[in-house]
C-alpha cells in the first residue's frame, strides 16, 4: 500500500469536507479493505470517523461518538455547535432532510429513477441503485416560504438560513429550486431519525393533514401542505 495515500485521503477529507464517491481515493477506500481499514485507523486515532453510506454521493468525516463529549463539552456548549443555526434554522434542517432525503431513499431502494412511467418492473430489484442524482428531487423556495415561512421565523429567517446550510454544503441552491447537497444524506442517522419522523412527530400531523395524498396516475408534483410542518423542539 502507498503510505502517503491513506494521510491524502484524510487530507482531503478535512479540506473539502466532502469528496464524491466517483473520486479515485473514494473509490479505493469502498473497494479495498486494507486501505479502508488503515484510513478508518489513522481517522479513530484522531477522534473522528468516516461518513459513508450507499445512498449518498459523497464521503465526509465527522466526530467519533467517544470524542463528543471532549471536543463539545456538555451543557451550553453544545447550542454553540449547530453551525451558527438558532431553532428554526435546526427546524428547517430537519424539515427539508424530510422532504429531500426520505422520499429520495424510497425511490433507491424501490430502483426508481422516474423513467418508469407507472408500469411494474418484475426485475425491478435486480436494478443497480439509482445514483443521488437520478432519484433526488428539489423543492421549490416559492413553496417552502409559502407552506411553512410562517413557522419558520417569517421570509427573512428562512432566507438566512437557507443561505447557511447551502454555505456550510447541506443543501444546494439553484434557480430559486432547493436540492440536496453533499451532506444531506451523510449527517443524518436514517435509521434513527426516519422512524422518528414517519411514525412520530409527521406521522401524527399527517393524520390531520386536510389534504389528502394523490392518486395514482396524478401528477408527483404534491405540495408541500402535503407533509406539515414538524413541531417545534
Amino acid at each position: 500500500m502507498d503510505d502517503l495515500a491513506p494521510a491524502n485521503f484524510i487530507a482531503r477529507l478535512l479540506a473539502e469536507r466532502f469528496i464524491p464517491r466517483s473520486d479515485a481515493l473514494a473509490q479505493r477506500a469502498l473497494v479495498d479493505e486494507s486501505f479502508r481499514l488503515e484510513v478508518e485507523h489513522r481517522l479513530e486515532a484522531c477522534g473522528l470517523r468516516l461518513l459513508d453510506n450507499p445512498f449518498a454521493g459523497h464521503l465526509a468525516v465527522a466526530l467519533s461518538s467517544a470524542a463528543e463529549s471532549a471536543t463539545f463539552g456538555s451543557g451550553d456548549l453544545w447550542l454553540s455547535n449547530n453551525l451558527g443555526l438558532q431553532r428554526d434554522g435546526v427546524a428547517l434542517l430537519v424539515l427539508l432532510w424530510a422532504l429531500i432525503v426520505l422520499p429520495k431513499r424510497e425511490r433507491q431502494l424501490s430502483r426508481d429513477t422516474g423513467d418508469s412511467e407507472g408500469q411494474g418492473d418484475m426485475f425491478g430489484a435486480a436494478k443497480p441503485l439509482p445514483k443521488t442524482a437520478d432519484a433526488s428531487r428539489g423543492i421549490p423556495e416559492n413553496l417552502l416560504l409559502d407552506d411553512y415561512g410562517k413557522q419558520l421565523g417569517g421570509r427573512t429567517r428562512v432566507h438566512m438560513n437557507l443561505g447557511i446550510l447551502s454555505r456550510v454544503g447541506f443543501i444546494e441552491r439553484r434557480n430559486k429550486v432547493i436540492h440536496e447537497g453533499p451532506l444531506l444524506d451523510l449527517a443524518f442517522d436514517y435509521a434513527q431519525l426516519a422512524p422518528r419522523i414517519i411514525h412520530g412527530a409527521l406521522g401524527e400531523l399527517l393524520a390531520l393533514s386536510p389534504t389528502s395524498p394523490p392518486e395514482k396516475g396524478e401528477s408527483d408534483d404534491v405540495s408541500l401542505r402535503d407533509v406539515p410542518v414538524i413541531g417545534e423542539a
